[in-house]
């Protein structure tokens, strides 16, 4: 990949999304080239066992789009993989998953928005959830507020633009399989004296493909995140 800094770097971690990648990666590349972004895409593929990595074979082979196919490591390893090349690549850097659920047509207001601050975040208007989930929810919320005295209203949403200066210095300090990152990335913006701004984005549910986690499983990973938070909680003071 082309080590000359650009505008923004966007980090796309996908696992089994044949049928939404497509569409989620062609909407970005419009929405950048409206704005006349100069961008990178780094989409990194989690091990995918359905077609995904020939639905991605059909992007032209182009600076501004770098794919890496990559063992299956979890989503959490995978984003903070995607950071590191990220913060070296860009001034800006995004992370987004590649369900749709959140569409590219809401970012030109956090783009906008950039100017003055460390962090623009997004937060998830009308999203409905499951008990469980809504659940994990606040009790993430909860966590973040007493081991970090954050109030990010969506302390880990898949919406998030970060200068990459202040990115860089977060992420040396968390583990590479860390289960949640960003939320001790959330946390630690706090912790560091970042200055964060937070708009309203839409929420879509996704219409093809499933989730990764059922409720359950969701359940299970939470109580090892939250873990991982308080811990992680002492590397930013």
């Amino acid at each position: 990949m082309d080590k000359t800094p650009v505008d923004l770097a966007v980090v796309i971690p996908v696992y089994n999304e044949e049928k939404n990648i497509y569409k989620c990666v062609s909407s970005w590349i419009k929405v950048f080239s409206d704005l006349e972004i100069n961008y990178v895409l780094i989409i990194l593929n989690d091990g995918s066992w359905d077609e995904t990595e020939r639905v991605l074979s059909e992007f032209p082979h182009q600076h501004s789009i770098h794919i890496i196919h990559k063992k299956n490591e979890g989503h959490g390893p995978t984003i903070l993989r995607g950071y590191v090349e990220a913060v070296e690549a860009a001034q800006w850097v995004l992370q987004i998953d590649s369900d749709n659920e959140i569409p590219a047509d809401a970012f030109p207001s956090l783009w906008e928005s950039r100017h003055g601050q460390d962090a623009v975040f997004g937060y998830r208007s009308g999203r409905e959830q499951s008990f469980v989930r809504s659940t994990i929810s606040k009790v993430a919320r909860a966590t973040v507020r007493v081991f970090y005295n954050c109030h990010i209203r969506d302390a880990n949403i898949p919406y998030r633009l970060i200068h990459s200066n202040v990115l860089a210095r977060i992420i040396a300090r968390i583990p590479h399989k860390t289960f949640a990152p960003n939320i001790v990335i959330s946390g630690a913006l706090t912790q560091i004296g970042s200055i964060v701004t937070e708009l309203p984005v839409p929420f879509v549910p996704r219409t093809q493909g499933v989730t990764s986690l059922n409720d359950l499983s969701a359940l299970k990973s939470a109580v090892r995140s939250f873990v991982e938070i308080a811990r992680l909680s002492r590397s930013f003071t």
